[in-house]
């Protein structure tokens, strides 16, 4: 049965510590500018994935000022890579992202 309620018509369930604390690693992840900068011309680049040697040209930091802001988004898992020659690959993990946003939207109790 599904309660209905205040939110949306649907009464919200609220977050269990671990679940908050794995969201946490990801909000952290995206409250740098950079870093949520990085994740927007990942997400927009065409064929859903941008070459490294896109990304550095799009902000006046050093290379490994964004091979920094890049790995703390592969730790927390809103990023994959791949080596291709010379240039690493970037694309979304589309999973981690369905996450952030479904606990932005309301959230539905059963019973």
């Amino acid at each position: 049965m599904i309660l209905l309620g205040r939110v949306g018509g649907w009464w919200p369930s609220t977050l269990g510590q671990a679940e908050a604390e794995e969201l946490a690693v990801l909000f952290k992840a995206i409250a740098d500018p950079v870093r949520l900068r990085l994740l927007s011309l990942i997400a927009c680049h065409e064929g859903g994935e941008a070459c490294v040697c896109d990304l550095t040209d799009a902000f006046d930091l050093t290379a490994p000022t964004i091979s920094h802001h890049l790995k703390v988004l592969r730790k927390a898992g809103l990023i994959d890579c791949e080596r291709r020659g010379t240039w690493v690959y970037y694309w979304i993990n589309p999973g981690a992202l369905g996450r952030l946003s479904a606990i932005l939207g309301p959230r539905v109790t059963t019973v």
